[in-house]
């Protein structure tokens, strides 16, 4: 008898302020709906949004609860869903550590996402390591939990890409089929205009 599949969601935010409407539509009726259907894990990247508040710490810390809050206010229920806080995890960073070792400087700063988030954040050659690596952090993540779902916006799509890369290196290089790639998932409303 063959044994079904079962989907894993990892979506998770970055807890730099309150959740908004935005939020809600672009992300979390989704998050509510997948609680259903898939196993879901919900991260709260806490290790992540330092990346580019690493000077303004309490930031981050101070909303970990505030969005922790919300996402129960808005339905996602801890019976179902697994809420977790990166930085609790530190098998994730582990990870991450030696997934640089299978990623050149080069595909880095060849990734879309990171390219246009170091223009909007003004970086210029001045880029922090950590937040230059994100797109490999963001591997460990959605590796740890052997997560095959990753609802994302469009603009994230070459971090799921970078993900998959890493997938296939490691699997290719210690051969074996350990790690298995994911599959973004693009909301139909992404961002509500004006927000």
């Amino acid at each position: 008898m063959k044994q079904e599949k079962i989907e894993i969601a990892l979506t998770g935010d970055r807890p730099t302020g309150p959740l908004h409407l935005g939020h809600y539509v672009g992300s979390l009726v989704n998050r509510i709906q997948m609680q259903d259907k898939y196993k879901q894990y919900v991260m709260l990247a806490d290790l992540q949004a330092l990346t580019d508040n690493a000077g303004n710490p309490a930031k981050v810390y101070d909303n970990v609860l505030e969005v922790a809050l919300d996402y129960l206010a808005v339905g996602i229920d801890p019976k179902k869903t697994t809420i977790f806080i990166q930085s609790m995890v530190p098998q994730i960073a582990e990870i991450t550590m030696y997934y640089m070792n299978l990623v050149t400087v080069g595909r880095l700063e060849r990734n879309p996402t990171v390219k246009t988030e170091i223009k909007l954040r003004g970086f210029g050659k001045s880029i922090p390591v950590g937040f230059l690596v994100y797109p490999v952090s963001q591997a460990a993540d959605i590796t740890f939990v052997k997560a095959t779902l990753v609802p994302v916006g469009a603009d994230q799509l070459p971090m799921i890409e970078q993900t998959n890369e890493i997938v296939r290196a490691f699997n290719r290089i210690y051969k074996t089929d350990v790690l298995v790639e994911a599959k973004a998932i693009i909301p139909q409303v992404s961002r509500l205009v004006g927000i």
